[in-house]
């Protein structure tokens, strides 16, 4: 069998957890929230991936979740981690989206009024991690005082979203699912 390798190590239970670079820090901290919002996004952008959706927006989802992989290990890099030898999240992973959006929204009725979330399951887990990554983007924008300096992530984020909105309303439409307006 030789030496199996196990997945606790018991670090954390007394509520610490290391940074990228190792500083300990407890739980509760903003950049493990931030990174761990980040991720419950991640998890969500994969339960849609696995929705019975046309195989571009599963492969466009699939480099999402890579580029939030990504997203999280800046969130999760203490002051001592250099960022120059994290992976690289760039202006390119940010216009993808938008050539996305765009692409998407041709199809799409210009908007009059807010969309109330659901119509389907998978239109209702696209507005779910719609609202995830917005308050993943808070949970980061919260590290700037502290003298982080996410903005390529918060970025991401920010369009990441406008995607997931969009992608709801697209998966609607080839669904055949009619999008229910709220009209004050």
């Amino acid at each position: 069998m030789g030496s199996e390798r196990k997945i606790y190590t018991k670090t954390g239970d007394l509520g610490e957890t290391s940074l990228l670079g190792g500083t300990r820090v407890l739980k509760s901290h903003k950049q493990v929230e931030a990174y761990g919002t980040i991720d419950e996004l991640n998890s969500y952008i994969g339960l849609i991936r696995d929705q019975h959706i046309d195989a571009h927006y599963q492969q466009i989802l699939l480099i999402v979740q890579k580029n939030l992989f990504v997203a999280e290990a800046w969130v999760a890099a203490d002051e001592v981690h250099p960022h120059d030898t994290l992976p690289g999240l760039n202006e390119d992973s940010i216009f993808q989206l938008e050539v996305e959006i765009d692409e998407m929204n041709k199809s799409l009725p210009d908007l009059a009024h807010f969309i109330l979330p659901g119509g389907n399951t998978t239109v209702s887990y696209c507005h779910i991690a719609r609202t995830v990554c917005r308050r993943a983007e808070r949970s980061v924008i919260s590290l700037l005082p502290a003298g982080k300096n996410p903005e390529i992530v918060i970025k991401y984020l920010n369009r990441l979203s406008d995607y997931l909105f969009v992608l709801a309303r697209k998966v609607a439409k080839d669904t055949g699912v009619e999008e229910n307006c709220w009209i004050p």
